[in-house]
């Protein structure tokens, strides 16, 4: 019986990605986040919850050191990528980042051909040695981000040309294109229609099979949605972390039944 445990609990610890321990992080005088501890899951999408300014899109970049461009962020604590610690000294954002990808809230590809847009990441991590395997890595990341049947013939027209659910599913391929292991993605839909926010939806619960999605959203039908694993933050605090369902139907802690029932936030 100890036995079966024992292997339960590696198999356990094998499907954390990512491990957060006691991070604050103050922009000047304001204590943005405070002592936040989480583990997040491999193949699994984690949606983060909360009223606006609450710190989740702030957590969010801390997993890929966007924070680090803020003058005014200090950072302590601890966030481990696969048991290695992201912010030692010896650790290059840039490589970091091709591990960690991420898609903003505004669809944001660049003045560039829908293909560049894609090859982009690849040419900077020198992930090709052939101009037939850049083709095959851009054609695999727009297959990836269910949008290779709408451009594959229109490859050098500007990505700035398509419609807004098209450029954030081009953002996405962009970067998938590097082959992350974990992708973040804050607020992804906000800034789409229904149709388009469906269409992204469905990619999430696709690309949650093969990475680690960690997704801020403002809407819970979308966390609801999208995400096995729901985070709620509130004033800086992680107030409470567990599967989706039971967040939303059995929470844990006032705090987030009164954000659920509509009565903060």
């Amino acid at each position: 019986m100890n036995d079966m445990t024992l292997m339960e609990r590696k198999v356990e610890t094998q499907d954390i990605k990512i491990e957060a321990s006691d991070v604050q992080v103050h922009y000047g005088d304001t204590h943005a986040i405070k002592d936040v501890n989480v583990k997040i899951e491999d193949k699994t999408v984690t949606a983060f919850i909360g009223p606006s300014g609450c710190g989740k899109s702030t957590f969010l970049r801390c997993l890929n050191r966007m924070n680090d461009t803020i003058q005014t962020c200090r950072f302590t604590g601890k966030i481990l990528l696969d048991g290695e610690d992201i912010y030692d000294k010896r650790v290059d954002p840039v490589q970091l980042r091709a591990k960690v990808g991420m898609v903003f809230q505004k669809p944001n590809p660049f003045p560039k051909s829908i293909y560049d847009n894609v090859a982009y990441g690849p040419k900077i991590h020198g992930m090709f040695n052939t101009k037939s395997e850049l083709d095959e890595i851009v054609e695999t990341a727009l297959r990836r981000a269910a949008i290779w049947e709408e451009v594959k013939d229109r490859l050098q027209a500007p990505g700035t040309g398509l419609s807004g659910g098209q450029q954030q599913r081009l953002c996405i391929a962009r970067a998938v294109a590097t082959k992350p292991e974990v992708l973040l993605m804050d607020e992804p839909c906000s800034a789409l229609d229904p149709i388009a926010t469906a269409q992204v939806e469905e990619l999430i619960d696709e690309l949650g099979q093969r990475f680690s999605v960690v997704i801020v959203t403002h809407s819970m039908q979308q966390a609801a949605r999208v995400s096995q694993k729901t985070a709620f933050f509130h004033m800086g605090n992680l107030v409470e972390f567990g599967e989706t369902g039971q967040v939303f139907t059995n929470p844990k802690d006032p705090r987030t039944e009164s954000y659920i029932t509509g009565r903060i936030g």
